[in-house]
């Protein structure tokens, strides 16, 4: 909800091509969303400006600002700034701090080096699915239906509610195709092994 409010005051106020926007986890999870949902929706809009390199801990509700453990998470966010071709002018940075029982200076650096190394195991693991192409098949076979018949129809913008009602009525059952979700999340982690 806040990257859409901030999506919707910028144009509101014409100020869409004046700013880019710095995206942070755990702001993300406040607002409800995953961290490659807010960087995808800024990437849409042509907003993506930076991010703060943090944990996104999604069971707490509120930002802990935590050093980025998690290979999972760095290597979706790590694709949408591929997919963005980078972040131009912006970048990453660690908005973070180390636990409170991690008390000694060792801890501070090694929290940089843990935080740095698996955003960097994120982008090669990226880096490696966006050369082969796996949500590029996966979406292109997903959305295969708009390329013809009813669905190239709607996408052409020859279709409205009385047309596709009439197609509706005279076609009666479909068959849904599955998404296979659970075979694309193991697939998934195949790229972070």
């Amino acid at each position: 909800m806040m990257l859409a409010t901030t999506i919707a005051f910028l144009y509101k106020y014409n100020l869409i091509n004046d700013f880019k926007l710095n995206l942070e986890g755990n702001h993300a999870t406040l607002a409800g969303h995953t961290f490659e949902h807010e960087l995808r929706t800024a990437r849409s809009y042509g907003l993506l400006g930076s991010i703060d390199a943090n944990h996104a801990e999604t069971i707490l509700g509120w930002d802990t600002d935590e050093f980025p453990t998690n290979i999972y998470d760095t290597t979706l966010a790590m694709y949408e700034i591929l997919e963005n071709n980078g972040l131009q002018k912006g970048g990453i940075n660690f908005d973070a701090k180390v636990r409170r029982t991690s008390t000694s200076m060792e801890d501070l650096v090694l929290a940089h080096i843990a935080g740095m190394d698996t955003y960097a195991r994120g982008l090669k693991s990226a880096a490696k699915m966006k050369e082969e192409k796996f949500f590029d098949s996966i979406i292109q076979e997903r959305y295969a239906s708009y390329k013809e018949g009813i669905g190239a129809s709607i996408v052409s913008d020859n279709e409205n509610l009385e047309t596709l009602t009439d197609y509706a009525m005279k076609n009666g059952e479909i068959e849904n195709k599955s998404n296979h979700l659970e075979y694309i999340k193991s697939m998934l982690n195949d790229y972070l092994v």
